[in-house]
């Protein structure tokens, strides 16, 4: 579309949710400071179209998000916040340490959270990207945040995608747990570590998180496990675990953990973590292992723990996209439903392949290699 064109189209597409945000109860006032220098931003566009080609690596990812640097400066940062941090683990249950790795992952400890207008990005999405629905929510949301006084709109800065502040919250997670903690009157994640700290403590709190537990640990299981049970959806105690000879990388008693489940992030050859209901609220903040398992392990570094003990399978290539979609219909043309083909490793293309390698005798990690595709391709 030319962008005269566009501009006019963008410009009628405001008037319109002017009109049905004020019907929904935003004041005239905040609607003017939202809109009346509302940009369309074509950079945004192209950013939520773009689709990297390859997956990155769990052990590349981890390399960035646990890396000497991040941990010493996070051990730094944690000193200058502490007061405000353990404030809010005392005050929800969530250590100082999980919620400065958060920090440290969202914003690299505030020093990048974006500069986004997050008014403009989500018009723009709202206007014309993937989500449109889910960023017109947004958008309304973002009103509410204005129009209740938390942060005047030259200041609601972020991600091209419409997350905020320094750990990076939607509009619609802000309204729902941002916290003013300092007592000014208002819920401020771009500039107070006390309702940076306290947001994101109450979030993971009212998302499942389980005071006094672990967010999980690495393990090592014992000759001839089968593989197959490392499974989200299978769950059980630590005690239960233990039984079936999983131990810690030290030999000491596995930690109290109801509904904890194994997790092999890079498949057979790397290392093993037992995860517990706290993992899961970490998802619930990023829904990417990858993420999660870097919150956990930063948190773990930051307070003093070791890090990851086993090596990392770093000879193994992540498969593209395409090879992604080529295994996921393979496995379809075979009888095994990997629930789609989208070129995206979700738990039914895991499940999927797992069911695949028990077929063939093999151990059902159910992690994908370029090896198992051409031996999927060859049958």
């Amino acid at each position: 579309m030319p962008a005269p064109a566009r501009s006019q189209d963008f410009a009628q597409w405001v008037d319109r949710f002017r009109a049905e945000a004020r019907a929904a109860g935003i004041t005239d006032a905040t609607l003017h400071a939202a809109f009346d220098g509302v940009q369309h931003l074509d950079q945004v566009i192209a950013l939520d179209r773009a689709q990297p080609e390859f997956t990155r690596t769990v052990w590349d990812y981890l390399d960035t998000a646990v890396s000497p640097t991040r941990v010493a400066r996070g051990q730094d940062k944690l000193l200058e916040v502490r007061a405000v941090a353990d404030a809010a683990a005392a005050r929800y249950g969530v250590p100082a340490e999980i919620v400065v790795a958060i920090w440290g992952m969202e914003s690299n400890y505030g020093s990048n959270y974006g500069d986004t207008p997050t008014i403009d990005a989500l018009a723009t999405l709202g206007f014309e990207g993937r989500r449109a629905a889910w960023a017109r929510g947004q958008l309304m949301a973002a009103l509410r945040i204005l129009q209740n006084g938390d942060i005047p709109r030259e200041r609601m800065l972020g991600s091209w995608a419409g997350a905020m502040g320094q750990t990076q919250f939607l509009p619609s997670n802000f309204l729902a747990y941002a916290v003013d903690a300092d007592g000014d009157g208002r819920r401020d994640i771009w500039g107070s570590m006390a309702d940076v700290t306290a947001s994101t403590a109450h979030f993971l709190a009212r998302e499942g998180w389980q005071r006094g537990q672990p967010w999980g640990l690495e393990v090592q299981l014992p000759p001839g496990f089968d593989l197959g049970r490392a499974d989200d959806a299978l769950r059980q105690s630590s005690t239960q675990w233990a039984a079936e000879g999983v131990r810690a990388m030290d030999g000491t008693a596995l930690p109290a953990l109801p509904d904890a489940s194994l997790l092999l992030p890079a498949g057979a050859r790397g290392p093993v973590f037992l995860v517990g209901p706290n993992f899961r609220a970490i998802l619930r903040y990023n829904n990417a292992t990858s993420y999660a398992l870097g919150v956990g392990l930063l948190a773990q570094r930051l307070a003093g723990g070791p890090a990851v003990q086993a090596a990392w399978p770093r000879d193994l290539q992540p498969l593209s996209r395409n090879a992604l979609q080529t295994l996921q219909q393979a496995l379809q043309s075979q009888g095994f439903d990997p629930g789609g083909i989208d070129g995206v490793l979700g738990p039914a293309t895991r499940g999927a392949i797992r069911r695949w390698q028990r077929s063939v005798g093999l151990a059902a990690d159910g992690f994908p290699t370029q090896d198992l595709l051409e031996r999927l391709l060859q049958r």
